[in-house]
C-alpha cells in the first residue's frame, strides 16, 4: 500500500524527467506526492536528518506544540494516502477526531458539540510526517537526500528559469550541483528565496504582514488516573476577553499535552510553578483541574511567532521559469487557527491539477492559482487576529463588520448545533466563509445574538500556593 499513487482522475503526462523539492516538511512532502505523477524522478532535499525521525529537529523548531490538520486537509490526504484513517489511528501520538465534538470555547463559552462528519488528526506533527514521508519514499521514483544543504539556484544562461540546485552533502562535505526540470521551494519561513531572486535580478515580491507576537510554551504531563472519562481535546480559544489560550489533548496511556498561549508580549512560562499559575487563568478551569497534581514529563518547550507574513510572489510580472514556491515560504499563518497543514495540502492539490490541465508548470498562472485557495485562510487568520486592539493594521468598515458577526456567530454556537457545524465547516478549510452570510444561517444567528453578547463570566481555581507543586 505505502507504494500506491491515488488519484482523482486520468493521470497527468509526464511534465520531466525531475523535480527538485527543497524540504521535507509536510508541504514538501505532500507536493512530492503530486509530483510523482508527473516526473520520473522526485527528489527530496532537506538539511535535517529526516527518515524515521519522529521529535523535533533543528528545521522544525515548533513541532513539539500542538498541531492539528483539519478537515479539508485530511479530505486531501485520505485520498493520495490510501489507508490513512486507519493507519494513522495506529500511530502513537496522534488521534482522528470529529472538528464538532472537541471541547471548544469561544470567548469563554462552550460550543453545542455535535457530529459534523469532518474528521481532523490532532497530536504529533513529527509523527505525521514521519508517516507521510515515510509513504512518499516509498512512491517509484521518489528519493530523500537527507543531511543536505542548499546553497543556491543554478539558472540558464540568460536567467529566465532555474535549473537545477548547488547542493552540499554535510556528512561527507562534498559540494555538487543537481540539474532538474523543476525547483520547489518549500522550505519554510527562513527561505532565502527573496535575497535570490534579487540576485538573479528579479523584483523582490511585496509582503503582506500581521503582526501578532504569539508566544507558545508546551508541557507533557503524566495525569492522575480517572481525570476524564476518555481522551478529551479542550480547545479554549484566546478572544480580546480573554486573551490568553490552550490547546489540551489527553491520550489514552495517561500522559496529556498542553500548549499555552499568549499574544502581544504575554510569553507563557516555562517552569512549572509558573505554568501552572498560567493555566490557571484560563476560562476552561477543568485544564487547570487536569494538570495541578500531575507528573510534569521532560522539559517545556518554547516557541514565537512574530507575524503571518504572505509573499505576495503571485503578484510579480516576471518571475523564473522551472521554479515554484509553497508553504510557509510562500504565506505563513497564524498557528493558532491550526491551517498550515491544510493549507500547504491544498496548494499541493492545486499544483496536482494544474500539471494535469497543463502537462508542464507555468509558474506564474500556478502562483496566482496557489494564492487564490490561500486567500479564505488569510481572511479567516487576519481578521481574527484584528479582532484584538493591541494588534496594528487597519480596520475598514468590512473588516468591523466581519468581526462583530463573527462573535455573535461564536456565542450562537453555545446554543445551536447547527451554527457549529456551519461554523466547522469554515474554519475546518471546507467551506468558504461566505458561507457564514447565507441568509437562512444569518437569521439564525442573529435570533441567538442579536445584540453583541457579552463575554462569559468564568470562575477560575484558586492561585497556585508556591511550593505547592514539582
Amino acid at each position: 500500500m505505502a507504494g500506491q499513487a491515488a488519484t482523482d482522475g486520468a493521470a497527468a503526462p509526464r511534465a520531466g524527467h525531475r523535480a527538485v523539492v527543497l524540504g521535507a516538511s509536510i508541504a514538501g512532502t505532500l507536493a512530492a506526492r503530486v509530483l510523482a505523477e508527473s516526473y520520473e524522478e522526485v527528489v527530496v532535499v532537506d538539511r535535517d536528518r529526516v527518515l524515521g525521525v519522529t521529535g523535533p529537529r533543528r528545521g522544525a523548531p515548533h513541532a513539539l506544540h500542538a498541531h492539528g490538520l483539519h478537515a479539508g486537509g485530511y479530505r486531501l490526504l485520505a485520498e493520495w494516502f490510501p489507508g490513512l484513517l486507519a493507519e494513522a489511528r495506529e500511530l502513537p501520538g496522534l488521534s482522528i477526531r470529529d472538528f464538532g465534538t472537541m471541547r471548544w470555547y469561544f470567548d469563554g463559552r462552550p460550543i453545542s458539540r455535535t457530529e459534523t462528519g469532518l474528521l481532523s488528526i490532532a497530536g504529533s506533527r513529527p509523527v505525521l510526517e514521519n508517516y507521510l514521508r515515510n509513504r512518499v519514499a516509498a512512491l517509484p521514483g521518489v528519493a530523500v537526500r537527507e543531511e543536505t544543504e542548499l546553497l543556491g539556484l543554478v539558472t540558464d544562461a540568460g536567467r529566465r528559469r532555474v535549473t537545477g540546485v548547488n547542493l552540499r552533502s554535510v556528512p561527507d562535505d562534498r559540494a555538487y550541483r543537481l540539474d532538474a526540470d523543476l525547483v520547489v521551494d518549500a522550505t519554510g519561513r527562513g527561505s532565502r528565496l527573496p535575497v535570490w531572486l534579487g540576485e538573479l535580478g528579479y523584483p523582490r515580491a511585496p509582503e503582506e504582514r500581521m503582526p501578532i507576537g504569539l508566544a507558545y510554551t508546551t508541557r507533557t504531563f503524566r495525569r492522575r488516573p480517572g481525570t476524564f472519562a476518555g481522551p478529551e481535546a479542550i480547545n479554549p480559544v484566546a478572544s480580546p476577553a480573554h486573551p490568553r489560550g490552550a490547546f489540551f489533548g489527553q491520550a489514552a496511556t495517561g500522559d496529556c499535552r498542553l500548549s499555552l498561549t499568549g499574544i502581544l508580549g504575554d510569553r507563557p512560562p516555562a517552569g512549572t510553578e509558573a505554568f501552572l499559575e498560567f493555566a490557571r487563568t484560563l476560562p476552561v478551569a477543568d485544564i487547570h483541574r487536569a494538570i495541578s497534581d500531575a507528573e510534569p514529563v521532560g522539559e517545556a518547550s518554547s516557541f514565537t511567532f512574530p507575524a503571518s507574513v504572505w509573499r505576495h510572489y503571485e503578484r510579480l510580472d516576471r518571475f523564473p521559469a522551472g521554479l515554484v514556491v509553497l508553504g510557509d515560504a510562500f504565506c505563513s499563518f497564524n498557528p493558532v487557527y491550526g491551517q498550515g497543514m491544510t493549507v500547504a495540502a491544498r496548494q499541493a492539490q492545486v499544483l496536482q491539477r494544474h500539471l494535469r490541465r497543463h502537462g508542464t508548470v507555468h509558474p506564474r498562472r500556478l502562483l496566482r492559482d496557489m494564492a487564490r485557495a490561500m486567500t479564505a485562510p488569510w481572511i479567516i487568520s487576519t481578521r481574527g487576529d484584528l479582532d484584538f486592539a493591541g494588534v496594528p493594521g487597519a480596520r475598514p468598515a468590512r473588516v468591523r463588520l466581519y468581526n462583530a458577526y463573527q462573535r455573535r456567530v461564536q456565542y450562537a454556537m453555545s446554543l445551536d448545533p447547527v451554527v457549529t457545524r456551519a461554523f466547522m465547516h469554515v474554519t475546518g478549510l471546507v467551506d468558504p466563509p461566505r458561507s457564514l452570510w447565507r441568509p437562512a444561517l444569518v437569521a439564525r444567528v442573529l435570533r441567538r445574538a442579536w445584540r453583541a453578547p457579552a463575554p462569559e463570566r468564568v470562575s477560575r481555581p484558586a492561585p497556585v500556593r508556591s511550593g505547592a507543586t514539582r
